[in-house]
């Protein structure tokens, strides 16, 4: 048993196979890591639990495994990786001392050999026969997770049926990039122990894309490929900036601040779809804060190939950013940073989302979080303003340094008809007041705050 106590998942779901045979689904060659040797312990476990022997022993038989995890190395689309797959029929893929000595093994080869780690999630949690030593091993877990961090290798989860408890909590949600199968039950709680009318959905792979807590549904038929990609962009570091997108709009600058605005909120202008699309060859999304939130109509994050090699973006897409939007883009920022991925940002808001709600999801703590991503990096950032660049809720995008302004981009202190609020003039005098901003492209070189040396100033 373990601590969710989900019931035993039928043969009809795609997430229900058993380890091996998902590992074969992905991989060609698998090369198995000999299990750690398994120290003599007395009849029926530590804690004497009776006929604990005896269930160990029915579910070897069953799955002709002797551990509910398989650990090995195998190419998944050309990229080798340490696998970790869990076997559900083995005591409900439970977690136990020799799975602890399995996973830690697994993880100490990884950062040996540079490899990226995949965990195959299918358990419900921690192992009742073993009680509170069982349980601590979620500590080991989390402790080689976090070496492999510290390491800057990636961490990659698969979400299968089901995936509860401790197992969830560590090697899932604790993983750098979460994908999950369609209408696998995800969730700390198992079935057994939720409360009374909880509403199922919550307990989903849907329920926790939606949640911000996962990245990705993805259909068995397509996983092996969706896995292969992620692998291919998040191990392949480079210390060159990403460069500069071409603008996809108009090409002369603004005659006068008013005109910059105009352009900038002009409902035909290219976003940041279109520009995303340009840049990249291919490309794989990064969803959700990972606080309970996403802000998909406010930024698109992920990772993209761009002349051959790997940039991380965070793209605004017009319209007032979210709290779970600058959390998310904070979010990719960290992951690039560590893996050594260059970070191109493109900044298209009025500014931050200043609604009540948006308050009581902490907005401001939210903003701070992601200026503190930006002025951190140790990667190299590349920033083109491709709309309206409004306020603290557009710079916190920026790159310091390293920002360029599109022909029809503005960047400015606050919106032209607010400073003119501000200032108790009428709103007539908005024009007028984006004149004395100086928030055209040429306004901003000529005040030294963004990049000149390319094609957007002939």
């Amino acid at each position: 048993m373990a601590d969710g106590g989900p019931a035993a998942p039928g043969p009809a779901h795609p997430g229900r196979h058993g380890a091996r045979e998902t590992v074969a689904l992905l991989c060609d060659a698998f090369d198995e890591l000999p299990s750690p040797p398994a120290p003599p312990e007395p009849p029926d476990g530590p804690l004497g639990w009776e006929g604990y022997d005896a269930a160990r022993a029915r579910a070897a038989a069953r799955t002709g495994e002797e551990e509910s995890v398989v650990c090995g190395t195998g190419v998944v689309e050309g990229t080798r990786a340490v696998l970790i797959a869990f076997e559900f029929g083995f005591l409900g893929g439970s977690l136990g001392r020799r799975t602890g000595d399995r996973l830690e093994a697994a993880f100490a080869h990884a950062r040996a050999h540079r490899l990226p780690v995949v965990p195959l999630v299918a358990t419900g949690g921690s192992r009742m026969q073993e009680g509170m030593l069982a349980l601590t091993q979620l500590q080991r877990v989390a402790r080689q997770s976090a070496l492999t961090r510290a390491a800057g290798l990636p961490q990659i989860a698969v979400l299968r049926d089901p995936a509860t408890g401790g197992g969830w909590a560590t090697l899932g949600a604790g993983a750098d990039v979460v994908l999950a199968l369609p209408g696998a039950q995800v969730g700390f709680a198992g079935s057994r122990v939720r409360p009374p009318g909880a509403d199922p959905a919550a307990y989903t792979a849907e329920g926790q894309v939606a949640a911000g807590s996962a990245d990705a549904v993805v259909p068995p038929g397509e996983l092996r490929a969706v896995l292969g990609r992620w692998l291919r962009l998040l191990t392949s570091p480079s210390a060159d900036p990403a460069p500069v997108p071409e603008p996809l709009g108009a090409r002369d600058l603004p005659a006068d601040g008013a005109e910059a605005v105009r352009r900038a909120r002009a409902p035909g202008r290219p976003r940041a779809g279109a520009y995303l699309d340009a840049y990249f060859t291919h490309r794989v999304a990064l969803s959700g804060d990972r606080c309970g939130g996403t802000d998909p109509g406010g930024v698109l994050c992920g990772f993209g190939e761009h002349a051959g090699r790997t940039v991380a973006y965070a793209a605004q897409t017009g319209t007032a950013t979210r709290p779970a939007g600058y959390r998310t883009a904070a979010r990719l920022v960290r992951l690039a940073d560590r893996l050594g991925i260059p970070v191109l940002t493109l900044v298209d808001t009025p500014g931050a989302a200043n609604d009540a709600e948006a308050e009581r999801q902490g907005v401001g703590p939210a903003v701070a979080e992601m200026f503190g991503a930006m002025t951190s990096l140790r990667v190299p950032a590349t920033t083109l303003v491709i709309g309206e660049g409004g306020s603290g809720g557009a710079l916190a995008l920026a790159a310091p340094g390293r920002t360029w302004v599109a022909p029809d981009g503005y960047f400015s202190v606050i919106a032209p008809e607010q400073a003119a609020a501000i200032l108790k003039r009428p709103q007539a005098e908005a024009d007028r007041t984006a004149g004395q901003l100086r928030l055209r492209p040429q306004d901003l070189a000529e005040l030294g705050l963004i990049r000149t040396d390319d094609q957007m100033f002939p």
